[in-house]
C-alpha cells in the first residue's frame, strides 16, 4: 500500500478507529479464553481493541498425535447487550494475508455488523500469529528482472524459503483451513456461521459452505473466484480489461485528455524506454522523506499502475504519473512504486501462497503466449510454475474445482472495474445459488464492502438472510472517480 493509497484510506477507516472497543478483562467463549489485544497493521494509522486467544490444531489431521500449531483468533466484540448467537466470521485474501491484520482496513465495513453479533478473525494457518510461511527474497536477487521472469532465481527462493520453515506446507492448504474453521465453530460453541470471504478469502467460504452447509446461515462473497478458476491464468489479461476501462475516464474527460493525453499511449511509450535504458532516478522515498537514488525499470511500472488499478481513487492519478514519467519526471512514479514495495510485500505470507498455488492451481496453469504483450506478461504464471517445481504439494479433494451448489442465502459483491476479479467471476458462481444475488458496484474496484452503502447492505443482509429482499437502490449513488488534473486532484 502507496503513501496515496494511505491518504485515500485513512477517510474509510476514521470510522474503523472508532470501531467497538472490548472489555478491559479477558473472556471465555464457549471452550476459548480471550485477553484483550490491539489489532493493528502495517502502514495504518488505525487500531482496533479486540480479545485475542489461540487454538491448539494438529497440522496433520492423519496424525492427530502429531505436531500441533496454534491457530491465532481475535473476537472484535458486538455492541450488543445481547449479541446473536451466530457470529461473522471474516475471512482474508491472498492467499497470505492474516484476517487480524487485514481487519483494520476493513473495519468500516463492519461497523454496522457489530451492533447485533461478534466478529471473529482467524488467521488462516500459515499467516499472521498461525504458524506463519513467511518468505523473503534478498533485494539484489529478484525473480523478475529486465528480461523477463528468471525462473532459476525463483526455483531458488522457494527451495530457500521451504529450507527455514518450521512447518510442513503439504497441510497449509484450502481445505486446511476450512477444516480449522470448523474446528473454532465448535469451540466457541456456535450453531452457525456468518462468512464474509474477501477475495482469495470467497475460495475459502465458498469451500466451507460446500463441505458443512449445515453450520452456515449466510454468506457474502466479495470479489468472487469461482472455484474452476486456476489463480493467475486470467490475472493478466483481466488487469488489461480494467486498465482500458479507466484509461477511458481520462480519454472522455476534456481537461484531464488536453493536459495528459492518452494514459495508454503514454505507458506504452514508458515500458518501450524503460525496456531500452532502465531509467536512474533521485526521488524522496515516501516513508522516511529522505532523498534516494533508485531505478525505474519495467517491473516497477508495473506493480504501480496493477495496485494501483484496485482502487479506484489511485487509479485516478494514474494518468497525471504516466503523463510526467513518459515527458522525462518519473520521481513521483518512482516513489509510489518504492511504497508498494515496502508495505504491500509485509501483507502476504508467501510461502503460504505457495502452499495454496502449488496444491490447487499449478497443475492446471499454463504459460499463455498471448499474455506476452500485456502489462504483466507471462512473468506472473512462469514465476508461480518454477517456485511450484520445488514446493510441497497439498491434497486437492476431488470436487474441488466443482460448481458450490447451496440453496443458503449468499450476496455476491463485485466492482465494476475490479482487474483481478471482474463481476463476471460472481455472476459464473451465481448461477448454482438460488438464494443468491449478486451486486455490481459502478466504478468501484477489487473489494466493494467500504464503499458508499455497502457496509450498511452488507448489515441489512445478514440480519436478514434474505439477498433477493434486500433494498440496494442506495448503491445506484454509488459514482465514478473522476481523473486527476493536477497535483492536488481534479476539476472542481
Amino acid at each position: 500500500m502507496n503513501d496515496c493509497l494511505r491518504i485515500v484510506t485513512l477517510a474509510l477507516l476514521c470510522v474503523a478507529a472508532t470501531s467497538a472497543g472490548a472489555r478491559e478483562s479477558g473472556r471465555s467463549v464457549g471452550a476459548l479464553d480471550f485477553e484483550p489485544c490491539t489489532l493493528s497493521a502495517t502502514g495504518l494509522p488505525a487500531s482496533i481493541s479486540a480479545q485475542c486467544g489461540t487454538l491448539a490444531v494438529p497440522e496433520d489431521r492423519a496424525r492427530p498425535a502429531g505436531r500441533s500449531i496454534n491457530l491465532a483468533i481475535a473476537l472484535v466484540p458486538s455492541t450488543a447487550k445481547q449479541p446473536q448467537s451466530d457470529p461473522v466470521f471474516m475471512l482474508a485474501g491472498g492467499p497470505g494475508q492474516s484476517a487480524r491484520e487485514s481487519f483494520p482496513a476493513a473495519a468500516g465495513a463492519f461497523r454496522e455488523l457489530l451492533r447485533e453479533r461478534h466478529v471473529v478473525l482467524v488467521d488462516q494457518r500459515g499467516t499472521g500469529g498461525s504458524n506463519p510461511l513467511a518468505c523473503r527474497a534478498a533485494a539484489d536477487d529478484p525473480a523478475v528482472g529486465d528480461a523477463g521472469p528468471n525462473t532459476a532465481v525463483a526455483r531458488q527462493f522457494a527451495a530457500q524459503c521451504l529450507q527455514a520453515l518450521d512447518a510442513d506446507p503439504r497441510f497449509y492448504t484450502t481445505s486446511d483451513a476450512v477444516l480449522d474453521l470448523e474446528a473454532v465453530r465448535a469451540a466457541i460453541g456456535a450453531e452457525q456461521l456468518n462468512l464474509v470471504g474477501i477475495s482469495y478469502g470467497t475460495r475459502v467460504a465458498l469451500e466451507y459452505l460446500r463441505r458443512h452447509p449445515a453450520r452456515v446461515r449466510s454468506v457474502v462473497l466479495d470479489g468472487v473466484v469461482p472455484p474452476d478458476l486456476a489463480l493467475g491464468s486470467e490475472h493478466a489479461r483481466n488487469l488489461e480489461v480494467s486498465l482500458d476501462a479507466q484509461f477511458e475516464r481520462c480519454v472522455a474527460d476534456a481537461v484531464c485528455a488536453q493536459r495528459f493525453g492518452s494514459p495508454r499511449a503514454a505507458l506504452a511509450t514508458l515500458l518501450e524506454a524503460l525496456d531500452r535504458h532502465p531509467q536512474s532516478v533521485r526521488y524522496r522515498d515516501p516513508l522516511t522523506h529522505e532523498w534516494q537514488d533508485g531505478t525505474l525499470t519495467r517491473d516497477v511500472v508495473a506493480g504501480v499502475v496493477r495496485l494501483f488499478a484496485y482502487v479506484p481513487q489511485l487509479s485516478a492519478m494514474l494518468p497525471q504519473s504516466l503523463a510526467e514519467a513518459a515527458a522525462g519526471r518519473p520521481d513521483v512514479l518512482m516513489a509510489q512504486g518504492r511504497m508498494i514495495e515496502s508495505l504491500v510485500g509485509e501483507q502476504i505470507n508467501q510461502g503460504l501462497q505457495l502452499s495454496v498455488s502449488c496444491s490447487e492451481d499449478a497443475d492446471r496453469l499454463r504459460v499463455d503466449p498471448a499474455d506476452a504483450n500485456t502489462l504483466m506478461g507471462t512473468a506472473f504464471v512462469a514465476t508461480l510454475l518454477a517456485q511450484c517445481e520445488a514446493w510441497p504439494r497439498g491434497r486437492r479433494p476431488a470436487d474441488f474445482n466443482e460448481p458450490v451448489r447451496s440453496d443458503r442465502p449468499v450476496l455476491l459483491l463485485s466492482g465494476e472495474f475490479d482487474p483481478v476479479t471482474p463481476p463476471r467471476y460472481g455472476e459464473q458462481v451465481l448461477g448454482h445459488l438460488p438464494n443468491g444475488r449478486h451486486l455490481i458496484a459502478r466504478g468501484q474496484g477489487h473489494n466493494v464492502m467500504v464503499a458508499g452503502c455497502a457496509p450498511r447492505l452488507m448489515a441489512r443482509f445478514v440480519a436478514s438472510a434474505d439477498a433477493k429482499g434486500l433494498d440496494a437502490s442506495c448503491l445506484e449513488r454509488l459514482d465514478y472517480t473522476p481523473p486527476f488534473t493536477g497535483s492536488f486532484g481534479w476539476e472542481p
